[in-house]
């Protein structure tokens, strides 16, 4: 073997000998759970992943852009070792002792950070969150001159950016520090759902039910409250039937309209995800499309699209909003019924952001939630076409009324929704020049 073959070998048997800085070996692990997002992702919105005022974590830590933030969570530091009445160097220990489980819970290998710096970050994020749940949880005072609360706009921000994937700590470390600084009965998740509620108000009796919810970090937690366990196994009824027949999405929401199907805004669940056809309605709850909704939404589908020891609810119903939403028709269509409520930008902005996002979603049409109401959905489809096919073959007034009627009735449908389209289209036109 020549010299050159033997120092390639060399060279090689060393690469293999490193460990990976990018990838580590315990990224399939179910302990790893914050990722970057990929992107493939980041391409349709940066600004829904990326934070904005507050750093959470190694992966956006010395953001310069962040340091308002920052500095304030010193002072909440400040607050809770006077209030815990316990030392720094009690709160530490407690967070070197995790070191290697912190460390599994990143998918990039945070090596560049030391075991004491580690430490400092985790004690400081994580006693900045507690504080902050407390202080809004009325449990704490809340200083007149503190910006967090006396600002409007500070809180706005704070609750997108805690619930962005790469702006993540382990739960386990909150739990940890709260445990140690536990003063009353409530428990930490009552309390984080309790903050991100005034994006959602839903009814504390809601809430109720999560008092001990787990999750892998706060993204996961709020996720896991909207998924409805016992939803599930009827969600999938039929499939022990044969995938083949129907193993399609479904059409958009003007085709269904002109099938026959009718919508409506379900305001008595719990759950954006509770979608539910009944007698040929597609019943779906309403949603406000802002910028706190898109931002939670989005990072929920990239966390599932990363993780591989969670549900695919999120992944599911966004590729179910994408099937709906394939232009402005269908958003206005969709307006009309108070299903969806639009401050993301212009109609035709929401259609293509939601036709973007499903480009790149890796979706299981065998295995999900909605998996049922895709089949039944299309099975109500077939049969009115082929209701009204059945009606045609017979010379009886009576089958030649009703068949005249169902497609009126569609064509009035299909006709008040263009109208619909135009009129809002006129109105854009007319604020425009305006």
């Amino acid at each position: 073997m020549s010299q050159d073959h033997v120092n390639i070998e060399e060279k090689m048997k060393t690469q293999m000998q490193k460990s990976p800085k990018i990838l580590p070996k315990f990224v399939g692990k179910e302990s790893c759970c914050i990722f970057r997002v990929p992107p493939s992702l980041t391409e349709i919105d940066k600004k829904a992943y990326q934070p904005q005022i507050v750093s959470i974590g190694p992966y956006h830590h010395g953001n310069k852009d962040l340091e308002m933030i920052q500095e304030h969570k010193w002072r909440y530091l400040d607050d809770f070792i006077a209030r815990t009445r316990k030392s720094l160097s009690f709160f530490l220990r407690l967070i070197v002792l995790k070191e290697k489980e912190i460390r599994q819970s990143y998918s990039e290998s945070i090596e560049h950070v030391g075991s004491n710096d580690l430490a400092e970050m985790m004690v400081l994020d994580g006693v900045f969150l507690i504080e902050l749940f407390r202080k809004d949880g009325k449990l704490i005072p809340i200083d007149q001159d503190d910006p967090i609360f006396s600002m409007v706009w500070v809180t706005t921000f704070l609750r997108r950016d805690l619930l962005k994937l790469e702006n993540q700590i382990p739960f386990f470390v909150l739990q940890t520090l709260f445990d140690e600084s536990r003063t009353d009965t409530h428990t930490l998740p009552s309390l984080i759902l309790e903050f991100f509620n005034f994006s959602f108000n839903r009814p504390i009796p809601v809430l109720q039910p999560f008092t001990n919810l787990e999750g892998q970090h706060l993204l996961d937690l709020l996720r896991k409250s909207f998924i409805n366990t016992d939803r599930n196994p009827a969600a999938l009824k039929g499939n022990d039937m044969p995938d083949k027949p129907y193993l399609r999405l479904i059409d958009t929401a003007g085709k269904l309209l002109v099938s026959g199907v009718n919508f409506k805004a379900d305001r008595d669940t719990n759950s954006f995800l509770d979608v539910k056809l009944r007698s040929g309605v597609l019943s779906i709850p309403q949603i406000n499309m802002d910028s706190f909704f898109t931002c939670f939404i989005l990072n929920g589908v990239a966390f599932e699209q990363c993780y591989f020891y969670c549900s695919k609810d999120f992944t599911t119903y966004f590729v179910f909003l994408g099937c709906l939403i394939k232009n402005s028709t269908d958003v206005v269509l969709l307006s009309r019924y108070r299903i969806i409520r639009n401050y993301f930008g212009t109609d035709e902005e929401l259609a293509k952001f939601c036709n973007n996002l499903m480009k790149d979603l890796t979706f299981d049409i065998k295995d999900n939630y909605l998996k049922g109401l895709f089949k039944e959905v299309n099975e109500y489809c077939s049969h009115i076409y082929r209701a009204i096919l059945a009606m045609m073959k017979y010379d009886s007034p009576r089958s030649v009324i009703m068949t005249f009627m169902a497609f009126v009735g569609v064509y009035l449908a299909f006709i008040q929704t263009m109208y619909t389209v135009d009129r809002r289209n006129r109105e854009l036109q007319h604020e425009h020049r305006k």
